[in-house]
C-alpha cells in the first residue's frame, strides 16, 4: 500500500508510554463492560453508567497532540487523515473523530479501555482508540494480514463506527436493541452496524487514491489481504479458534464469509449507500 506521501493531520493524541488507573473501585467492571461492547456489542455508553456507579471512569489524562514522528504513528495519522478527507467529501456534515493511541489501558469517555479490546470507538467522546500492539497480535495470533492495508482496514473500520453516531445509526441500533424480544435478536443489529462499518472501510479504501491525488492508494495484492483478516476477525473464526462451537445466535460482528463480502461489496461500489445492511435484518 502507497501512503507515505500522505497527508498528516497533527490530530494524534500520543498517550503511549503513560501510566494510568481508573479512579473508584469499579476497575474490574469497567473493563468488563467494554470487552463486552467489543466482544458483544454492548453499548460502550452503558459501561460510562457502570462507571459511575462504582467511583467514576477515572481522570481523563492528555498525551501530546500532533504528528507521531515513529512510523507506526505516522502510519495513523495518514491513514486517518485521508479517511477524514474522504467522509468529508461524502458527508456535508462530517466532522473528524479524535484519535489516540495508548499503551495497554487508557481511560475514555466510555469507560477504562484495554489493549485486550483491540481497536475501538468510543461514541461519548467521539474518538478511536489504538494500542498499536495489536497489529502483532493480528497477524500472530489471529492468523490476520500483517500487511499495511490489513491495518488501514482495521483503522478504516473504527472510523467507520464515527460515520454511524454521525448518521444516527448507532442509536437507532441501540434502540432497536433495547425493543428487542431477546439477545440473538439484539446481536442481529450488532451484527449489521459492524458489517455496515467493514463496507465503510471498503468506501474509504476505493476513494483514498481520489481524494490525495494517489498519495495514498491500494497497490496489486492489498485487497486481498484486506479479506484475509476480515475472515481471520468473523466471529465464527474466532469462536473456532476459542475451542468453542460455531453458534450464529451469539455472533455480534459477522462471520467471515459476511465480512469479507461486506468489505468487498463497499470496495467495489465506493457508495456509501451500498452500504445499508439493516435491509437484510
Amino acid at each position: 500500500m502507497r501512503w507515505k506521501g500522505g497527508r498528516t493531520s497533527g490530530r494524534v493524541e500520543d498517550r503511549r508510554g503513560m501510566k494510568t488507573a481508573a479512579a473508584g473501585g469499579g476497575l474490574g467492571v469497567l473493563v468488563l463492560g467494554l470487552l463486552g461492547y467489543y466482544f458483544l456489542g454492548i453499548d460502550p455508553q452503558t459501561t460510562q453508567k457502570i462507571a459511575s456507579s462504582f467511583g467514576g471512569a477515572g481522570v481523563q489524562e492528555r498525551g501530546d497532540v500532533g504528528t507521531p514522528e515513529d512510523q507506526a504513528g505516522l502510519f495513523v495519522d495518514v491513514i486517518g487523515s485521508n479517511i477524514n478527507d474522504v467522509w468529508s467529501a461524502s458527508m456535508n456534515s462530517y466532522s473528524p473523530p479524535s484519535t489516540v493511541l495508548y499503551t495497554q489501558g487508557t481511560n475514555t469517555g466510555c469507560g477504562y479501555g484495554q489493549s485486550a479490546m483491540g481497536p475501538f470507538y468510543c461514541p461519548a467522546d467521539e474518538t478511536v482508540y489504538l494500542d498499536l500492539s495489536f497489529w502483532q497480535q493480528m497477524e500472530t495470533q489471529l492468523g490476520a494480514s500483517g500487511a499495511d492495508f490489513a491495518k488501514a482496514y482495521v483503522i478504516a473500520h473504527e472510523f467507520g463506527h464515527h460515520v454511524q453516531k454521525l448518521t444516527g445509526a448507532t442509536t437507532q441500533v441501540r434502540e432497536a436493541q433495547q425493543r428487542a424480544r431477546n439477545q440473538a435478536d439484539a446481536n442481529q443489529y450488532a451484527v449489521a452496524l459492524e458489517l455496515q462499518a467493514d463496507c465503510y472501510a471498503g468506501v474509504w479504501a476505493a476513494n483514498a487514491a481520489r481524494v490525495s491525488g494517489g498519495d495514498v492508494a491500494l497497490e496489486e495484492g492489498d485487497i486481498q489481504e484486506g479479506l484475509r483478516t476480515a475472515s481471520a476477525i468473523g466471529d465464527d473464526t474466532l469462536q473456532e479458534r476459542a475451542g468453542r462451537n460455531v453458534n450464529p445466535e451469539n455472533f455480534t460482528h459477522g462471520s467471515s464469509q459476511q465480512r469479507q463480502e461486506w468489505l468487498l461489496r463497499g470496495y467495489r461500489s465506493g457508495d456509501p449507500n451500498s452500504c445499508n445492511t439493516f435491509d437484510e435484518l
